[in-house]
């Protein structure tokens, strides 16, 4: 076999970095996008923000007139080059700016937000607790206890598993944990300390007044008929505690106003807000989509680091050079990202006029597909572009793939929109009968007489998705 050298032409794709990091930076939520723009303003001294503070001096350029109250500088001859000691002098000035958003310690007109301090359940029952009078075995005993609860202030440990765990010179018996659970289940919040959901209910029932009406009816209910009441089965209810539909529906509305969790109250969960990225409005007749400028950051090149290397072009500045190009870069696709989130979201306006003229139920089919040939982009591209990116409307702050679902047909030989179809469901499930709540076969039925055709399974799968209920748990009397 003989050996031969053989030339061919070929093309490929090859990802190159700005290619990459335009590629991460349009997939990346708003968030996201804040926290890598925060470590790329860190890192890179060439890139800062442009927040329309004013703009720092620049450095004098060697031989230019000084200000007045510095001394003159030595006069040097035309084509003389700068001594090192002037090129030196240039760097170490920058340790006398300030940075860039740099504010006066003095200065109050933007004081610290501080968060608020929000208090745990444990500090809420320990301040409780040295308000008592119990002896010090006891306190420590009810403090165990207090470790012990979960986010929604049940304690999901036996006594016995507490009490199998504890130094055996101390002798805790199970009496003592008992007593002290007694202590803890007498702090507030009402029904705290409970081993389980029946328990919890009992024991904000009777920190009720005794006058309360129905409280009697109320805790026979919760501590021995609690899972009747929860399947709805209210003829086996009335049987069981001998009362009519109006005291079962008022012991119902009892039961349902107390809390299940009165542990999360204190949860240490923060509230977290959507930034749309994208705003519509109606103009002239017309919906519009325009960029939320809060969501868009504002970026510029550092103008003193660039002066100093646009006046030195030694090796000593080949790093700020790098620097220099990758904050271009940055601010470029920052901008490109933007960009097509906006075009991407015009395009989805356009198709979906009828939503925001009379909302969901005239929502029309709509795949990633469709985007993309429109706006002459790769599928992948659209499926970025509408990932954790919002849209702020008149009717609600909706993801983008919102806007996108699958279709069903109908009699017409035409297509409707899944989105549309759960609108209708959610519909047609609020003006029914509580007595006699519709089943899915029911909901299908109607559906097809609007010319929808939806399969049962269908019809489930659709209000499983909507939080919605089976028929038997949705009756009330």
């Amino acid at each position: 076999m003989k050996h031969s050298l053989q030339l061919r032409l070929s093309q490929h794709l090859t990802l190159t970095p700005q290619l990459q990091q335009s590629i991460r930076l349009l997939q990346l939520s708003t968030l996201e996008l804040t926290q890598e723009l925060e470590r790329a303003l860190q890192e890179n001294p060439l890139l800062e923000r442009d927040d329309g503070l004013r703009e720092l001096p620049a450095v004098p350029p060697p031989g230019s007139t000084p200000a007045q109250d510095t001394a003159p500088a030595p006069e040097q001859q035309s084509g003389e080059e700068a001594p090192a000691e002037t090129e030196a002098a240039d760097f170490r000035a920058l340790d006398d700016v300030p940075p860039s958003g740099y504010r006066d310690e003095n200065d109050e007109s933007e004081s610290p937000q501080v968060a608020a301090d929000t208090v745990t359940l444990r500090a809420h029952l320990l301040a409780q607790l040295s308000l008592t009078k119990l002896p010090e075995r006891d306190r420590q005993l009810v403090t165990l206890l207090i470790d012990s609860l979960d986010e929604g202030g049940y304690l999901t440990q036996s006594l016995e598993e507490l009490a199998a765990i504890l130094p055996p010179e101390l002798q805790v018996e199970i009496e003592e944990l008992q007593i002290a659970l007694k202590h803890l289940q007498h702090l507030e919040p009402a029904g705290i300390g409970a081993r389980n959901l029946s328990e919890c209910l009992a024991l904000q029932l009777e920190a009720l007044p005794a006058g309360t009406p129905h409280r009697a009816d109320a805790l026979d209910t919760v501590r021995n008929h609690l899972d009747a009441l929860a399947a709805r089965d209210f003829a086996k209810l009335k049987k069981a505690i001998h009362c009519d539909d109006a005291v079962l529906r008022s012991v119902q509305k009892l039961i349902t106003s107390l809390n299940p969790r009165p542990g999360r109250d204190f949860s240490a969960e923060e509230t977290r807000y959507v930034v749309p990225d994208v705003i519509v409005k109606k103009v002239k007749g017309v919906w519009v989509a325009s960029l939320n400028p809060d969501a868009m950051p504002r970026l510029r090149i550092n103008r003193l680091y660039a002066d100093i290397l646009q006046r030195n072009r030694n090796a000593g500045v080949q790093q700020l050079a790098s620097q220099l190009q990758e904050a271009k870069w940055l601010i470029k696709n920052v901008q490109q990202r933007f960009d097509t989130i906006l075009r991407v979201a015009q395009a989805i306006v356009d198709r979906q006029r009828n939503f925001f003229e009379h909302g969901e139920v005239a929502m029309r089919p709509l795949v990633l597909r469709e985007i993309a040939e429109g706006l002459d982009l790769h599928e992948s591209t659209v499926s970025r572009v509408t990932t954790q990116k919002f849209m702020h409307t008149p009717r609600g702050i909706f993801e983008l793939k919102y806007f996108f679902g699958s279709h069903v047909t109908t009699d017409a030989g035409g297509s409707a929109s899944s989105t549309a179809i759960r609108a209708l469901i959610r519909q047609l499930v609020s003006a029914e009968n509580a007595r006699k709540p519709l089943s899915d076969g029911q909901i299908s039925d109607i559906l097809g007489q609007q010319g929808i055709v939806v399969a049962r399974r269908t019809v489930a799968k659709y209000r499983e998705s909507l939080q919605i209920l089976p028929v038997n748990l949705r009756k009330s009397l």
